[in-house]
């Protein structure tokens, strides 16, 4: 009898121990030093501008008292490398994830996997293609690459063949600057021609030989608008290479060092800068209020401005440079 009192003691320890392994799995994690744990997945890890992102993510997480991690792929052509990334922190059972996705469409599995695990989805930068984000800290990227085209149209001279050499075509950002440049110019300079558009995944040397073969298809034309700093690179470096500088009017899209560089040499007329410092911060700040059931506004706008030569040292324009 008492052996099998012991056996039921026993079995009762074992089931309550799977109770609470049970219970404990539900709660969100923090990390070892007791702070709330919010992962964020970039889109990359190659340019200045994410570095300039996790920089106001960090600065966030010391204000606010959490723990934060913050990766990417090496390039941004990597998704299936960002799914993984995005699959192992939702594994971590995060209190909230910051998430800016390469291909929405891939991502959204995993999407419906945070929603069900009630794991608050904060978009950052490209954002995501999907409702389940309560916000998105980003750029307007349309109203922004339409500043572009009409920089690009006034430096033209109003008509002219152009092109573009975009990111990528599956993030919100590709997406949304491909056609805020699009849209503008045909809606508004009906005598500027796009005579191309191409993929180069940011990469600056795919960018680079798409960008050469623009201009041998297209020995006329005028300008060429880059959607981000490595696109943007890539067809300064063509357009040096094939020896057009002062022939072709290059406008880009985000201010790292190369970028600043360019404009400053005249190699480049000028660009957009977002704000990725700020991107980073609200993008933190936001994820802690989702995770304390606050309310948050669905878009979280953090600007954008035009520089060229006569401002990029402008008190206006500086802070929001990033080397």
């Amino acid at each position: 009898m008492k052996l099998k009192k012991l056996g039921l003691l026993t079995l009762a320890i074992v089931l309550l121990g799977t109770v609470l392994a049970a219970c404990n799995k539900d709660d969100k994690k923090e990390a070892s030093n007791g702070k709330m744990y919010i992962p964020l997945i970039s889109k990359g890890f190659q340019h200045q501008f994410w570095q300039a992102v996790k920089q106001g993510a960090e600065k966030a997480a010391k204000e606010f008292d959490v723990e934060i991690t913050f990766e990417g792929p090496e390039t941004e052509a990597q998704v299936d490398k960002q799914i993984e990334m995005l699959q192992a922190a939702l594994d971590k059972k995060p209190a909230a994830i910051g998430f800016a996705a390469l291909d929405s469409k891939a991502a959204t599995p995993l999407l419906e996997k945070a929603k069900a695990a009630n794991i608050p989805v904060i978009g950052f930068d490209s954002g995501v293609d999907s409702p389940i984000p309560l916000a998105t800290a980003a750029t307007n990227n349309v109203a922004a690459a339409a500043l572009a085209a009409d920089k690009m149209a006034e430096l033209i001279g109003g008509k002219g063949e152009i092109a573009l050499v975009v990111h990528d075509q599956t993030s919100r950002t590709g997406v949304d600057r491909r056609d805020g440049f699009k849209q503008r110019i045909e809606e508004k300079y009906p005598d500027i021609k796009i005579v191309d558009i191409q993929y180069g995944g940011g990469d600056h040397l795919k960018s680079t030989d798409l960008t050469k073969a623009i201009i041998q298809a297209h020995p006329n034309i005028k300008g060429i608008f880059g959607s981000n700093e490595g696109s943007a690179i890539g067809v300064v470096n063509a357009i040096t290479e094939l020896k057009k500088e002062g022939q072709i009017i290059v406008v880009g899209y985000d201010s790292g060092k190369l970028q600043t560089d360019a404009v400053r040499s005249g190699k480049m007329a000028g660009a957009i800068t977002q704000n990725p410092v700020g991107i980073g911060y609200e993008t933190v700040k936001a994820a802690v209020q989702a995770a304390k059931g606050q309310s948050i506004p669905k878009a979280i706008d953090t600007g954008f401005l035009w520089y060229d030569k006569t401002n990029i040292d402008s008190d206006e324009v500086k802070p929001n440079l990033y080397d």
